[in-house]
């Protein structure tokens, strides 16, 4: 068996639970290791702090950049603390300052996204959910600095696209990106979670997928997932993207014509829906 192809037999569903895995590197992890100097900023200014949510100011090669995680935390007590990973009203806010500030001091973003999805309790609805998330969604399209989203675990429906909209969006190998759980989805389809195995490999959700449709552009490959090796190959091809992208002059209509190309190309419909 060649180096990588027991990782390529793994099923849609056996992805997802090894998304879903309490020791795989979360969002902290990941800034920890690629972001040196990393400074923490809080709140947003509105309601609180989100634990859920991490953002702050990093160097990468004496660049300053603007880094923002969503974070699961792997013992039990830091998921509790972190809402395992389900971001509320204020984390979005907060992210979206901290791109403003970005912004305003011409500082590229990277997005580090693991979350089944936003927190649907009935207070981060009284504080308004959905509108925070659209608000992400519109002002992340017109930002006019370079921004660069990795989905690491989970992407969870809005709650991951909330932080996803971006001239480049990586995968891990492992990670999945949809709209909906697979659990979710086979209850509602067949009134039976038990078949959430079938729905994941009708979602479509795997990097693999999502490459082939266009939603991404890169899957990262997870060979020493975790090394320093493995954290100094990522940082240089972060910066190597950034770079790239603050050369371009047609950032904003590039990022435009990116997201209006999805789902247009023939090739795809060719594939087929997943049901």
């Amino acid at each position: 068996m060649h180096p990588g192809e027991e990782r390529e037999m793994l099923s849609a569903y056996e992805r997802v639970r090894t998304a879903r895995d309490n020791k795989r590197p979360t969002g902290m992890d990941y800034i920890r290791n690629v972001f040196p100097g990393f400074i923490e900023m809080h709140g947003d200014r509105r309601f609180g702090d989100d634990p859920a949510i991490v953002g702050g100011i990093a160097s990468l090669n004496g660049t300053s950049v603007t880094v923002i995680a969503i974070e699961k935390g792997h013992t039990v007590r830091e998921r509790s603390f972190r809402n395992s990973g389900a971001p509320s009203p204020e984390g979005y806010r907060k992210a979206l300052r901290l791109m403003r500030q970005a912004e305003k001091f011409g500082r590229p973003v990277v997005c580090f996204v693991d979350t089944s999805g936003a927190y649907c309790g009935s207070g981060a609805e009284e504080r308004g959910q959905g509108q925070a998330v659209a608000e992400n969604l519109l002002e992340m399209s017109t930002l006019c600095v370079p921004v660069l989203s990795i989905v690491i675990g989970e992407g969870g429906s809005g709650g991951a696209l909330a932080l996803s909209v971006a001239d480049r969006v990586w995968m891990m190998e492992n990670a999945v990106y949809s709209v909906i759980s697979p659990e979710g989805c086979a209850s509602i389809l067949w009134k039976d979670p038990g078949k959430a195995e079938a729905a994941a490999e009708s979602l479509r959700l795997t990097a693999q997928d999502a490459r082939m449709f266009g939603v991404i552009e890169e899957i990262i490959s997870e060979e020493g997932l975790g090394t320093e090796g493995f954290y100094k190959n990522l940082k240089e091809r972060i910066r190597k993207e950034l770079s790239a992208l603050s050369a371009d002059p047609e950032l904003l209509e590039n990022r435009y014509q990116r997201f209006r190309r999805l789902g247009t190309d023939p090739e795809w419909e060719a594939a087929g829906p997943g049901f």
